[in-house]
């Protein structure tokens, strides 16, 4: 009983926080099924002409090669340097260790211009290339796991070891399995991540065609057909929002488990 009047108490408590949270996105919700003069019509045109407006397929398209490419590039790239900070010993890996976390004090703006110039130098400006060859590594990526990696016990790291497994095989075998929360943690921020970005594809891609949501949604306020009319930027914003609200759907346990996890250490 103590511990039911408990979660009572605690959901009366959140409850507001969580509807101040959600107000935004419920207004946008509501905003995007009635008609510009706010009258409630409950229809789906506003999503149809937001639909005709711009070439949201190909966006889409964009975007999901974006962020689900930089999402697994990061996982993959994160979990080989992690494992290597965390478990390896080798001759300066503490100080290379905080060489790279010393580039996490640096503003990501500082080097929009040094990435687009090394992209314009092969030629991969408006391209698949162009956008995700900067992304497939995240120092947060690999800080996050190392941490996620110094909680996981060594037995059976060890067990491996005298069994003869070698670092690849322990690694692939053992330890992944293990972090799975971890990884699936990581891989959903870096997709929501890339998900929302905006500047790095604006400056990276040129033609229409290779425009990703958000950059494209911003077509709506900045000109054009559907600049005054908000039920219409409305629906455009909630197709953009929903593919994140699918993903957090899916992955959320393993969210919920992975970040106590991958913030403390043993």
């Amino acid at each position: 009983m103590r511990r039911r009047g408990r979660g009572w108490i605690g959901l009366v408590l959140i409850a507001p926080f969580a509807l101040v949270m959600l107000a935004p996105f419920l207004y946008m919700v509501v905003r995007s099924l009635v008609d510009a003069a706010g009258t409630p019509r409950w229809s789906d045109a506003n999503y149809r002409a937001a639909f005709d407006a711009l070439p949201f397929p190909r966006f889409l398209v964009n975007s999901l090669v974006l962020a689900g490419g930089a999402a697994v590039a990061q996982v993959l790239t994160s979990a080989t340097a992690a494992y290597a900070f965390a478990r390896l010993r080798f001759p300066g890996r503490d100080r290379v260790f905080l060489a790279f976390l010393a580039i996490l004090i640096m503003p990501a703006v500082v080097l929009v211009v040094p990435r687009f110039l090394m992209i314009d130098a092969v030629g991969w400006v408006d391209s698949y290339a162009g956008l995700l060859s900067t992304e497939l590594v995240s120092v947060w990526g690999i800080f996050f796991l190392r941490q996620y990696f110094l909680t996981l016990p060594r037995d059976l790291e060890d067990a491996a070891r005298l069994d003869g497994a070698g670092e690849w095989t322990i690694f692939w075998r053992v330890m992944l399995p293990l972090a799975k929360p971890g990884l699936v943690t990581l891989g959903t921020l870096a997709f929501v991540n890339q998900w929302k970005s905006f500047l790095w594809p604006l400056v990276a891609t040129r033609s229409l065609n290779m425009r990703v949501l958000e950059v494209g949604l911003a077509r709506f306020h900045g000109g054009g057909l559907y600049w005054s009319n908000e039920p219409v930027q409305m629906a455009a914003a909630v197709m953009t929002t929903l593919p994140l609200l699918i993903v957090f759907v899916i992955a959320q346990r393993y969210v919920i488990r992975g970040m106590p996890l991958g913030a403390s250490r043993s």
